[in-house]
């Protein structure tokens, strides 16, 4: 699981820096030069894309969590095993879980606040705490990659800790069905 999610997590981190410094490289996007308003459109899709992937890959791994976490749950109670294992699983989960809200959370606020800060939208969000809008974008933008960053890290330390989890309950059942003649 950890070469896939690690491919995953890349391709997601890829996708959202490319998106920064494709905002970057945005000039002023109120002049109506076709070649800005590409730029800005450019943007704006990759962020999107980049936003739906990042949101997938943790998806992907909290659902990995719940899946592993039943098995457990199941093969410990068929084989009469002690809950440490279970209960390990769910610590691990359960601590996984606020820094993916906190992921989802910043990759969709920083999708609005690019929404709010293009001229295009005809809003009238002027920015906060005295910063522009696309200031406001820009903090948003930075803080999620970094958010992004330590989440991926933070998910992938803890597939490697279930990992090492879900090779114990295995280890216990080989040596049960190995200690009551059943094939392994």
């Amino acid at each position: 699981m950890t070469r896939i999610f690690l491919t995953l997590a890349f391709l997601g981190t890829a996708l959202i820096a490319v998106t920064f410094f494709l905002g970057l490289g945005i000039d002023d996007p109120r002049v109506r030069d076709p070649q800005i308003q590409q730029t800005v459109s450019t943007h704006m899709l990759t962020g999107l894309a980049g936003l739906v992937f990042a949101a997938l890959v943790h998806a992907i791994t909290f659902t990995y969590f719940m899946g592993t976490g039943r098995w457990i749950e199941e093969t410990s109670r068929a084989y009469q095993l002690p809950e440490d294992q279970y209960r390990q699983n769910q610590s691990v989960k359960y601590r996984l879980l606020p820094g993916i809200c906190l992921a989802f959370t910043m990759l969709v606020m920083t999708g609005a606040f690019g929404a709010m800060a293009d001229p295009a939208t005809g809003g009238s969000y002027s920015g906060w705490l005295g910063l522009s809008p696309a200031t406001v974008h820009l903090v948003f933008a930075t803080l999620t990659v970094c958010v992004n960053l330590a989440v991926n890290l933070h998910e992938f330390r803890s597939i490697e800790r279930n990992g090492e989890i879900v090779a114990s309950v295995m280890s216990e059942v080989v040596r049960i069905r190995t200690e009551r003649g059943l094939p392994v």
